[in-house]
Parts: C-alpha cells; structure tokens; sequence
C-alpha cells in the first residue's frame, strides 16, 4: 500500500486486521485484545488528515498523546504505520549526536539584591567529558572495535509476517546500544561511560529589576552531550526574600509610614525611605490616615532594561495612647473649639440619634 492510501483502502486493511485480532473471536487472548485496541488507536491517527498529516511530519512524536489513553508506540501500531504508510517506518538509525540534560539551580536574593542586580558565585554538580578518555569511554591506548552483532550499523532488522506479507523492521542493536561500536578496555576512570560528575563553580550576573520566578539562562553550562552532541543548558531559578518594609507588586514598591495626629491635622515635612535613600516630602495639612502618595520613577528598574516602576507609600495616623496632662487640657479645648465629643463631655452624633429615637 502506498504512503497515499485512501481512506477506502486504509478501511480495507483494517478491517482485515480487526477481525483477526477482535476479542469476541480470541475469547481469553489478552495480547489479542491488546492489539485489537492498538489497533484502533492506530486508525484513528491514519483515518484523521491532521493526525495522519503530523505523523508525516514528525513520526511517532508528533502524535504521541493524542489518541485516547494510548501512552506508547507497541509493535502493531508501528506496523500498522509501515503498512499503511508504504514506507512509513519506526526504523531506528545509528545513535547521532544528542544534547545533554538541562541543569535546574535554585538562588535565592535579598530584596535589595534582587532590586539592583548583583554578582553571584554559585557551586553545581554536572556531567562533564571525562577528561582522561576525552569522552570516548576508551581505556588510553586502547581502541573500540566495530559491533558484531550489526556490523557497525547500530541497527538489528527483524522479519515479520502480517496479513499483508512480509516486511522488514529495524530496531536499535541491543548489544552496542546504537552506536555501532564495543568498547572492550574501558577507561578506568569514567567505567566506559566517558562521563564524570564533577562540581563546578559559576559566576552568575543577575541583572536589576529581577523577582522570585524569574529565571536566568547560561547556555552550554548543562550536562555534556552524547556521542559530540552539545552541552545542555542552565537554568537558574531565582527566589527573592521578603523585605521588612518594603512590598513589591510588579516594578512598583509600597510601604507604609506612620505619622502623628499634628503631622497630619498641620502638614509637615517628613522623611521616606525610598530604595535610592530617604528622601523629603511634604505632607499636606489635612491628610487623612490610609492617604497613598506616589513618588514618580523611584520603583524597580525593569528587567530588560527600560523604564522604571514608581514609589508609593500610604501615611497612618498615629493616636498617642498616653498622654500628659498639658496634652490633655489642649485636646479637649480643641474638643470645645471643634464642637466634638469627648469622655466626659457633651453628646455625640450618636447619643443624640439615642435620643431622637427614644
């Protein structure tokens, strides 16, 4: 059948191979009814143009997931593939290169450190290249010789009789991993593997403006590669700590500052402490607890480099709990002047609402 079979002939064939594997004519056979529901699966991702279109494109990976429940590719679904697809195949080739495994570090910063960049010098634990084989796994000296179980090929092909004849399936020799090669004196240093774990020291630039969730990326710093294939890469996690002052939403930073009843009631210069210093700035008489003022651009500096948020801070009143007598005696004067209620004075809003009711 051609890599352009139609849908007629896709349904043809499977209908061959239903009835051969269907459970109600295998009573008892599990692996019959294993394969007849990889066999379903299978006709699914064929019979579907955007399924069948990505298997084209990727292979296996490009529909692995998408049928339902089905979390692998088994013998019958791959042959299903190469029938189908008159050249589709789950051939394996030798083992080429491969990218090594990405490193996860956790950092954690101070707020300030995280607000205005610092230099972090950070240990990790990677595999590198052993050093005394250079990666090839060989003892000094010594030398690897071609596999005898699949001539060097890294791949073992296999006969299989189905329904529609026999074909040919490749998989990865089982004796050389793929590689096409044996090592017979490995290197005593890596045991053959020509990796090694060492730790390794790394200086980090982590830039202003950075937050917990934020992640700095170093490339090539990960794991080395398989057979001369790329480093992987770092990925460093940052975590900030709290400040005792200052909260953080975005690139803006908040914080609260107390102020007295006269600061407040007059107006008055008072002193907030910004992340650059503290800096003069005049409250207004009047100004009422729970007020939020805002101090243009003197936030975090954006991360990538532009811009930066602004400052606010919300002024609370203060209500002295002691007072002396002197402090007293003007209070309730201005009690008086004010026409307000005090202990030991006359009525309230509330009092006398008291009283219009009753």
């Amino acid at each position: 059948m051609s890599k352009d079979a139609t849908e007629e002939e896709l349904k043809k064939a499977y209908r061959t191979l239903a009835k051969k594997y269907h459970p109600d004519l295998n009573p008892g056979d599990e692996e019959a009814e294993q394969k007849f529901k990889e066999l379903n699966e299978a006709y699914e991702v064929l019979s579907d143009p955007e399924k069948r279109a990505k298997y084209d494109r990727f292979g296996h990976a490009g529909v692995e997931g998408q049928t339902g429940g089905f979390t692998g590719f088994s013998d019958i679904f791959d042959d299903i593939f190469d029938i189908f697809g008159g050249g589709f195949s789950s051939q394996t080739r030798r083992a080429g290169p491969r990218k090594g495994a990405d490193i996860r570090h956790n950092l954690n910063l101070s707020f300030e450190e995280a607000v205005f960049g610092v230099e972090k010098e950070i240990q990790i634990r990677k595999v590198d290249e052993c050093s005394v084989c250079s990666g090839s796994g060989v003892k000094p000296g010594s030398s690897k010789t071609t596999c005898p179980k699949c001539g060097g090929t890294g791949e073992i092909k296999y006969a299989q009789n189905t329904a529609f004849g026999q074909f040919v399936r490749v998989a990865t020799c089982d004796e050389c991993g793929g590689t096409g090669e044996i090592i017979k004196d490995k290197c005593t240093t890596c045991g053959g593997t020509g990796k090694v774990k060492n730790s390794k020291k790394i200086k980090v630039k982590v830039p202003a403006g950075v937050n917990t969730g934020s992640i700095i990326s170093i490339k090539g710093e990960g794991d080395a590669g398989e057979r001369g294939g790329p480093s992987g890469d770092l990925y460093i996690y940052i975590n900030v700590r709290e400040h005792d002052i200052f909260r953080r939403e975005g690139n803006d930073i908040h914080c609260d500052i107390p102020i007295s009843f006269v600061q407040a009631a007059l107006g008055s210069e008072i002193e907030v402490p910004t992340l650059e210093g503290p800096i003069k700035y005049d409250i207004p008489e009047g100004t009422q607890t729970g007020t939020v003022f805002k101090l243009k651009n003197k936030g975090v500096q954006n991360v990538r480099g532009y811009g930066k948020g602004d400052f606010y801070f919300k002024v609370e009143v203060e209500v002295p709990k002691k007072l002396t007598e002197k402090q007293k005696e003007i209070l309730i004067e201005f009690a008086k002047e004010s026409g307000d209620s005090y202990k030991g004075g006359k009525k309230g809003f509330f009092d006398k609402m008291k009283d219009a009711f009753n």
